[in-house]
């Protein structure tokens, strides 16, 4: 018996709104990502938990990564960390700028929570590193074998892309072979992220579903070994 939330197979929601409330607390974000449903706010309303008809997802075996970003990454004697820093990671993720959009979904009072959620083992974070200084990170959700992507953020080019690559590398090894990233934005799109209906994601979701996996928590992830494992 869910606490918070319905099935998502027993939504009636045109618009794929499970459940709208003014409170967020670890056990409510903890019940949603494990049924496929996470918070999304809208400016001046309550918080909105989606799942949505159309889900974003990145399987890793159509895993697309382009040469000129290889040729980039060569450059760089970048190394990626694990839970390193998760709060500066979602507060440069929340401030970072995106062309057409005015604002954040990651406001002041997502940040306190999502930190909980971090604390509580659920929220992890990659940082990418040029020697001692941040230039990149990402953030997202693991619960019961699935991964789910939030945000990405670079003070450097590329160096986003290069957590992620490190995500889904740790992700691989301990068997996951997808994440979810919700919406199929322009730059997951160039990594083969692609749409499939509720029905199908929830299909993969069920499938996908493995209390027994859990991150390993990785020291340093260096990007040239890194490269290598991408394109031998």
């Amino acid at each position: 018996m869910n606490q918070w939330f319905p099935f998502p197979e027993d939504m009636v929601d045109p618009d794929g709104i499970a459940l709208i409330s003014d409170e967020v607390s670890v056990s409510m974000l903890k019940e949603a990502y494990s049924l496929g449903i996470f918070p999304w706010p809208h400016e001046n309303l309550p918080i909105l938990w989606f799942c949505p008809e159309e889900r974003g997802v990145l399987e890793f075996n159509e895993l697309h990564i382009s040469r000129s970003l290889i040729k980039d990454l060569r450059k760089h004697n970048w190394h990626i960390t694990m839970n390193h820093c998760f709060e500066d990671v979602i507060r440069q993720c929340a401030s970072q700028p995106r062309p057409g959009q005015e604002g954040t979904w990651i406001t002041s009072f997502l940040i306190d929570k999502y930190i909980e959620f971090h604390k509580a083992g659920f929220a992890h974070s990659f940082e990418c590193w040029n020697k001692n200084q941040l230039v990149g990170g990402m953030y997202g959700v693991f619960i019961e074998g699935i991964f789910s992507g939030e945000s990405m953020f670079f003070k450097t080019p590329n160096a986003s892309k290069a957590c992620l690559l490190a995500a889904i590398d740790t992700l691989k090894k301990i068997g996951v072979q997808w994440i979810d990233i919700q919406m199929v934005t322009d730059h997951m799109k160039r990594f083969g992220g692609k749409d499939i209906s509720r029905d199908q994601f929830l299909i993969k979701l069920k499938q996908s579903k493995n209390m027994s996996l859990s991150l390993p928590q990785k020291d340093k992830i260096f990007v040239q070994g890194l490269i290598k494992k991408f394109i031998d």
